[in-house]
């Protein structure tokens, strides 16, 4: 069938009871997703938990209005500009009286009171501030720059910590037989020095004397950088995180830019490869701010931290195992009052750490000695593979004593608690614990769940041994609760839905969904509804979940062309009840049905969702457990759907289009067509956070990337193949795409295309380049399928 019918006409689908009933045309479905409806974004509560605040694109623009909705229900209201000064913010932090919640705007803090609705703002400061926490005094705490500072009704703001790369002025020199021997030949020199060093240690017990006067700065040394700090709640001590400033992060990269504003081409920086340097090793301090000691805390107590897991891969590579400790670092995200991988306890005596190593296959957590300054270890995680880089989540139960968090150990995720001795499991089952909340008085967990399959998502609470879902959707995106925690706010979606906001009693019952952002033109169409299947491996995987997209009523005797679809991330859950990221996607199989296809879209091997040994399948063979997966299926579509072997079909983008390339020159003839975008061509050229992770490093381990690269198997592509990539794609470099085609250009392959779009990055914002991008994809699989 012409493209251009496809395109500028009213299709008539060749299935008669086909969905959706309407016509697809390429131009509704790449058109910008204004036509759809935006989605909820950030949903939060209103202080008195009568209203809830989101966020919401305007149509035509990149501008996100805040909008009001009543919980009783009604009309929502936008936010008007002299009405923001009044807005609650994300993420409020509420004391232990339940009577006052701060929280940050504009990088500002502020306190509400909770039983009048009074609001106070605590810093108006151009410098953003971070990590604000409640003191067991009822004052706060908080973060700016390296600063530290606290406020309480009765003193106001006060600054309580400054921490400083630079080395301490009273510092004796090192040993210099010039500097020594002036000193002693010139005796004016010698009293300056006497005197300007007796005034700075005057100044510096005036200052500790004085209550009025702000704490003299913290001196880390010179050598150092800050990575990050916290206070204690009390104010007494900080942990802080430290980096060598001669490491070497490794070289950078340059992009051009050929379509830019000025006329001229541009370059712009961009990461360094996998393997090009570690990330930089961390280093532990515990800083005494009574006294402005500060004390190394060695991971010298954290067990297995002397053992290289990779030695056997090193001396394999002509290289000595590692010896000593391992280097380690911690995941700082200055969420919180801990920075993320620092949590203290509420009231500032007991602090814990979440420490990786940078080899990523151990992860500690660990409490200090205040008093010694030494680590103890509490739970130590360990994988083969690599500790995920989801389910890190821990904090304080009130009792100041029990550490809870998230682990894996069991090869999911659970909730476990630590009061010091063995650590003990909440919750347990072949399912996923994520996004964990704990209720104020650190009896109840609420958290998302996937307990009835691996793609229906619920908000569920664990108290007293007890786990049960508080929703019964299955098509919860995320939730938070009340400020009095007798409610939930959630975002819910569904296949065709974007994410709403709705409401729920913690209590249990009915979900109340109380906005509809989609067009009235959108709602109109009957879309195709997934069929979630269940496709049986016959390489020792169990089951494959899946979507599948296929007409009502099938012909007899006939046999359906096949398009296999691979979602990006590699760790990605595609196979939900929610809205999917790929809901362009999703369409374009509306589209492909219309037209006579078959289409099956896969969680497969290394996707999120299905717990630890579905996630770490790939590890070293990246493209291998993934590929046999999809041949699992098109023999399920053969036995179940009227497939034909013979005209199959795929195509992904980012991690797909990598997979597209390993089916398409690992198993050549059996996939006549694929269309790889955006796809990584080799792995040494991708980041090292992720890469390292599953195939170690090119230096140690070259057999994992030598079997993980599409490069080293281009000599067997036979059938037809198009490329495509945005040419500023920081994310996964056009120079992977580029690179294939060299090498295809050298094997002397035909029957392959590249399509670049020079304004694009890894995410497509123009929908022009949609548009295009899958004008030629669906042009592939009608010269080739049909």
């Amino acid at each position: 069938m012409p493209l251009s019918w496809v395109l500028a006409c009213a299709l008539v689908s060749p299935i008669a009871l086909a969905q959706p009933a309407q016509p697809l045309t390429m131009d509704r479905i790449m058109a910008d997703p204004d036509w759809i409806g935006a989605p909820v974004e950030r949903a939060w509560w209103r202080w008195d938990g009568q209203s809830a605040y989101y966020a919401l694109k305007r149509d035509g623009s990149n501008v996100r209005d805040t909008w009001m909705q009543p919980l009783a229900g009604g009309a929502a209201t936008r936010v008007e500009d002299n009405a923001r000064a009044d807005l609650d913010g994300q993420d409020p932090i509420v004391d232990a009286t339940g009577t006052r919640m701060a929280f940050m705007r504009n990088g500002d803090i502020f306190v509400r009171d909770l039983r009048t609705g009074a609001l106070s703002q605590v810093t108006r400061t151009e410098a953003p501030e971070a990590q604000a926490q409640w003191t067991p005094t009822g004052g706060l705490i908080w973060r700016a720059g390296n600063d530290w500072f606290g406020w309480d009704a009765q003193r106001g703001t006060t600054q309580l910590a400054s921490l400083k790369a630079e080395d301490d002025p009273a510092k004796p020199p090192k040993a210099d037989d010039l500097r020594d021997r002036q000193l002693r030949m010139i005796e004016t020199l010698r009293v300056e020095r006497d005197r300007r060093d007796e005034l700075r240690t005057q100044n510096e017990a005036w200052r500790r004397g004085d209550a009025t006067r702000a704490p003299g700065p913290v001196f880390l040394g010179k050598d150092v950088t800050i990575a990050g700090s916290a206070l204690s709640p009390a104010g007494d001590r900080l942990i802080v995180v430290t980096t060598a400033k001669s490491g070497d992060e490794g070289r950078e990269g340059k992009m051009p830019r050929y379509v830019t504003e000025s006329g001229y081409e541009e370059f712009e920086d961009v990461r360094t490869r996998v393997g090009r340097n570690d990330p930089l090793a961390q280093t532990l301090w515990l800083v005494d701010l009574a006294t402005g000691g500060v004390r190394e805390l060695k991971t010298d107590t954290l067990p297995g931290i002397a053992t290289d897991p990779l030695a056997d891969l090193r001396r394999a590579a002509g290289k000595d195992a590692l010896k000593g400790n391992r280097p380690v670092r911690l995941e700082l995200d200055g969420r919180g009052g801990g920075g993320g991988a620092i949590r203290w306890s509420l009231d500032g005596r007991s602090v814990a750490l979440s420490i990786h190593s940078v080899d990523n296959k151990d992860r500690w957590l660990a409490t200090v000695d205040l008093a010694a300054a030494t680590l103890q270890n509490r739970d130590r995680l360990t994988d083969a593979a690599w500790i995920n880089w989801d389910f890190n989540e821990f904090g304080w139960l009130p009792d100041n004593r029990t550490l809870w968090f998230l682990s894996e150990s069991s090869g999911y995720s659970h909730l476990y608690l630590n009061d010091g001795g063995r650590s003990r499991a909440l919750t347990s089952g072949e399912w996923e614990v994520s996004s964990p909340v704990m209720s104020r008085d650190g009896s109840r967990f609420f958290f998302l769940c996937n307990r009835q399959w691996p793609g229906r998502y619920d908000v569920c609470s664990a108290s007293n041994g007890t786990v049960a879902e508080v929703t019964r959707t299955g098509t919860i995106d995320d939730f938070s609760l009340s400020p009095d925690e007798t409610r939930l706010l959630l975002r819910t979606s569904s296949s065709y839905t974007p994410q709403q906001l709705a409401v729920a009693d913690v209590a249990g019952g009915d979900v109340r969904v109380l906005t509809d952002t989609r067009t009235a033109e959108y709602k109109a169409y009957d879309w195709l509804q997934p069929e979630y299947v269940q496709v049986p491996s016959k390489h020792g995987a169990g089951t494959v979940w899946g979507k599948f997209y296929g007409p009502k009523t099938y012909e007899p005797g006939r046999k359906y062309p096949v398009v296999l679809f691979v979602h990006g991330a590699g760790y990605l859950q595609n196979v939900h009840e929610r809205y999917p990221n790929y809901f362009r996607e999703q369409m374009f199989h509306n589209l492909l049905v219309q037209q006579g296809y078959i289409v099956l879209d896969l969680d497969f091997r290394a996707s999120s969702g299905y717990g630890r040994d579905w996630r770490t399948a790939i590890y070293r063979q990246m493209g291998h457990p993934e590929l046999e997966d999809y041949l699992d299926g098109i023999d399920w579509l053969v036995d179940h759907h009227q497939a034909d072997r013979d005209r199959v079909g795929i195509y992904g983008g980012s991690y797909g289009g990598f997979m597209t390339f390993m089916a398409l020159m690992r198993e050549p003839g059996t996939f006549k067509a694929g269309a790889a975008l955006r796809p990584v061509t080799d792995w040494s050229q991708y980041n090292h956070a992720y890469t390292a992770n599953i195939l170690n490093t090119p230096d140690i381990d070259p057999e994992a990337y030598l079997k993980s690269s599409p490069m080293e198997y281009a000599d067997r592509l036979q059938d037809n193949l198009l490329i495509a990539h945005g040419m500023i794609d920081d994310n996964v470099f056009y120079k992977d795409s580029v690179m294939m085609a060299q090498r295809l250009i050298e094997l002397r392959k035909d029957k392959w295309e590249l399509a670049s779009y020079p304004m694009e990055r890894h995410a497509y914002q123009h929908p022009a380049s949609w548009y295009d991008q899958y004008r030629r994809i669906y042009e592939l699989f009608e010269r080739t399928l049909k």
